[in-house]
């Protein structure tokens, strides 16, 4: 199967260059290379298992890579010192598969936990953001519930406001869909385009359903057995000749990946 390199370019939001990782004998990132454009809604697709989310941690430096390197706004995050690691994750919104919610904080408490941490702003001014971020994701009725009262949609909406209280210029979305039934899938999907419509910046969402990368992406990474496939605009993706590209867009039956 023929690997398909993106160019390097300076509009790239993010680049990922010949990233490995393993863990154990386990090798999980077998060489990825891969640019994100800067203001756009990207996806990176997969089939379960193919180190969507290992990557997504790399660019945070939750993770640093056994060789490569990972460069997000001009920056390399492995060689950061810890202070500017620091800093380069206030420009890094994220958005957990569960909401990563703190069980015991209100959900205003956890959407101002971000600015409490990293600013000097008075409680008057964080409230001011909170409840304009928690009105953007249609919660602001809720923010003096607990998280154990929430459903799976609420918290990831909750989440997705905690991700925007700082205005990162990149918000990543590790598996938003995840356990949500079609319906509001489909309502979360809607939100972050919306969202992205108004605010800009540049999304990056880890997802294997087809469904929610057709509705929002604009760029389109395919990663399997540790590597990018292949990756460029939606239309040139959903339209490729390329089989394994085909089949999985596609979820057909035949073609060069299987049950392994």
């Amino acid at each position: 199967m023929r690997i398909v390199e993106s160019g390097r370019g300076a509009s790239a939001a993010i680049e990922c260059r010949g990233v490995h990782k393993s863990f154990g004998d386990a090798q999980i990132l077998a060489g990825v290379d891969l640019e994100i454009p800067q203001g756009t809604i990207s996806v990176i697709l997969g089939p379960s298992g193919t180190g969507k989310s290992v990557l997504l941690k790399h660019v945070i430096g939750l993770l640093k890579p056994d060789r490569g390197e990972v460069v997000v706004l001009g920056q390399p995050v492995s060689r950061m010192p810890h202070d500017r690691l620091w800093g380069l994750r206030r420009k890094v919104g994220i958005l957990f598969q569960d909401g990563a919610l703190f069980g015991s904080m209100t959900v205003y408490d956890n959407v101002a936990f971000p600015l409490r941490q990293h600013t000097d702003l008075s409680e008057q001014e964080i409230a001011g953001i909170v409840m304009q971020r928690l009105t953007d994701v249609g919660l602001s009725r809720a923010a003096a519930l607990m998280p154990g009262q929430l459903s799976g949609g609420m918290r990831k909406r909750v989440g997705f406001a905690r991700a925007l209280v700082l205005e990162p210029p990149i918000v990543l979305f590790d598996e938003p869909d995840s356990g949500l039934d079609p319906v509001r899938t489909a309502l979360l999907c809607q939100l972050i385009q919306d969202t992205h419509e108004q605010q800009g910046g540049t999304y990056v969402i880890i997802t294997h359903d087809i469904l929610s990368a057709r509705r929002i992406g604009s760029f389109i990474a395919l990663l399997w057995r540790g590597k990018v496939v292949k990756s460029g605009p939606d239309r040139e993706m959903w339209e490729s000749e390329d089989p394994f590209v085909r089949q999985f867009l596609q979820g057909n039956s035949l073609g060069p990946l299987g049950m392994d």
